[in-house]
């Protein structure tokens, strides 16, 4: 028969989309379906006929499951912001395990993946510390708070969301009971007018303090002395009240102009061992414990120590600053101005004295790097979902780092990328996912790439300097041109750590070099 819309057919459903919709078969045709399980019978309602697949709407559960729970969220499956609550969360791993797995096999065109398992959150709930509630008006018209609805900005109310920890219910609560009776005016997209847009929650993880900021089409808000007394009062631990202005027609969450109304602009808080300040605008792992967990892998890969560590797309200099005490040099590279200050101020925080932090675009200062003939001995890659691309791993293959570590957050563009890597003779070593975003479909992968075996065995050489003529040694030469002269000459790589150890053991001022012919 042809698949028509509005036609109800039953399904079997025997995978996941990578936007975590189930897929089952009607003779060939590929039907996707939100809030279906693999191993799910159905009763399916065809909303949507294309060519080749069709979309459809769960009617009717036949057969559930075995990995199928009743979703503990009221708001499921009309909310966005879950597609897994109605899982087993070893199901869900699973998933995400495959995904990445299918991506590098089918785009990448790997084999025999050295794919780690799946680094599991210790709670699938409350992890969050960031939350973004876009303001609309119910059915009634009354203010209402919650999660954009999928593919959508219709406002689905929530609650106590399942991701979000209790003082943020608690305070979003307190904000809508203050909406309703203040008169402010709800922000209308269409419109553009309308004062009050967002209210935004952040959690430090280590210290509790919680931060909230509101999102106005304006300057200010009406009453803010009472709100503020509303909020103190929903979560003891509040720190600070900012109002942010966002005029613009535009789906960005905030404005550039925020204004202290009470308590401090930032919060404090603490990962792995380092202190970070994180103010609305910072870009921070909202994901606290997977955060260290998925930090703590890429230092794994990045090895015990190296001269240079050049970190790509290093935002505001966490993942890079958590691994500056393995290098001799931490150069982080950043598009974005107001990210750039944030990472070196959290590196003046820490005391970290060999970082530096440039603006610069990715792909652009990696090219400069080569020109100038720095080489690191580790290059990190954290790129956006659109991955870095062919132009910036050829650019990355040419300056022949012994180490790539590639933190993605989409398998596909990830897998995209170490095909350029390979045709540039750099391997896949070991790739770990991390599910950093339990209950929806994203999920994190950390690989190790190198070009030859990364175990090699290492030389160790001993010499005496007695009897040696020290007095025609002459400064000047780098340590490029060392370790170039030890490569000519004995086919060893000798790293700038060794070279200064060399020196100390001998003597010399860590900034002064032999005389290349010595």
């Amino acid at each position: 028969m042809e698949l028509r819309k509005n036609d109800v057919v039953e399904l079997e459903i025997t995978g996941m989309t990578a936007e975590g919709s189930g897929v089952g078969r009607v003779e060939g045709l590929a039907v996707f379906v939100p809030a279906a399980a693999p191993g799910d019978r159905l009763r399916v309602r065809i909303v949507k006929r294309a060519k080749q697949y069709a979309f459809g709407r769960l009617e009717e559960i036949l057969s559930p499951s075995p990995d199928r729970i009743a979703p503990a969220c009221p708001a499921f499956p009309q909310c966005g912001g879950c597609r897994y609550c109605h899982l087993r969360y070893e199901a869900e791993l699973r998933i995400k395990e495959e995904r990445v797995r299918d991506a590098l096999e089918r785009i990448g065109g790997l084999r025999d993946i050295p794919l780690r398992p799946i680094l599991a959150a210790p709670s699938p709930e409350r992890y969050r510390n960031k939350a973004q509630y876009p303001v609309g008006l119910d059915a009634s018209g009354a203010p209402a708070l919650g999660f954009y609805a999928v593919h959508s900005h219709r406002v689905v109310p929530c609650g106590d969301c399942r991701l979000q920890p209790p003082e943020f219910s608690a305070l979003a609560q307190a904000f809508r009971a203050w909406l309703a009776e203040s008169g402010e005016s709800v922000y209308d997209e269409r419109t553009g007018k309308g004062r009050v847009r967002h209210f935004y929650l952040r959690k430090a993880a280590a210290t509790g303090e919680v931060l909230a900021c509101v999102v106005v089409n304006g300057n200010g808000l009406h009453g803010e002395d009472v709100l503020l007394r509303r909020l103190r009062a929903a979560a003891p631990r509040l720190t600070g009240l900012l109002v942010n202005s966002n005029r613009a027609d535009t789906n960005v969450v905030l404005g550039e102009k925020t204004r202290l109304v009470w308590g401090k602009p930032e919060l404090t808080d603490v990962l792995c061992g380092l202190r970070f300040q994180i103010s609305p605008h910072s870009f921070y792992q909202v994901n606290h414990s997977q955060a260290e967990r998925l930090y703590q892998k890429a230092g794994e890969y990045a090895g015990a120590r190296a001269g240079l560590l050049l970190d790509l797309y290093c935002g505001t200099g966490t993942i890079g600053l958590t691994l500056a005490g393995r290098a001799e040099r931490l150069i982080g590279v950043e598009i974005v101005p107001q990210a750039v200050a944030d990472a070196r101020e959290n590196a003046r925080r820490n005391g970290i004295c060999n970082a530096e932090f440039r603006c610069m675009d990715a792909a652009e200062a990696a090219a400069a790097f080569r020109r100038e003939g720095l080489r690191p001995e580790v290059v990190l890659l954290d790129p956006p979902r659109k991955g870095c691309g062919e132009a910036l791993a050829d650019t990355v293959a040419q300056m022949a780092p012994d180490r790539v570590v590639y933190v993605s957050c989409d398998p596909a563009t990830l897998a995209r990328d170490l095909a350029h890597f390979a045709a540039r003779g750099y391997a896949l070593r070991e790739a770990t996912p991390v599910d950093m975003f339990p209950r929806t479909q994203h999920v994190e992968t950390v690989v190790l790439l190198s070009k030859g075996e990364i175990d090699s065995k290492k030389v160790r050489v001993e010499f005496s300097l007695e009897g040696m003529d020290m007095s025609g040694f002459q400064k000047g030469t780098t340590y490029e041109q060392i370790k170039a002269y030890v490569l000519k000459h004995t086919g060893l790589k000798v790293s700038s750590l060794y070279i200064s150890q060399v020196k100390r053991k001998c003597g010399l001022d860590v900034g002064q070099n032999y005389n290349l012919s010595k």
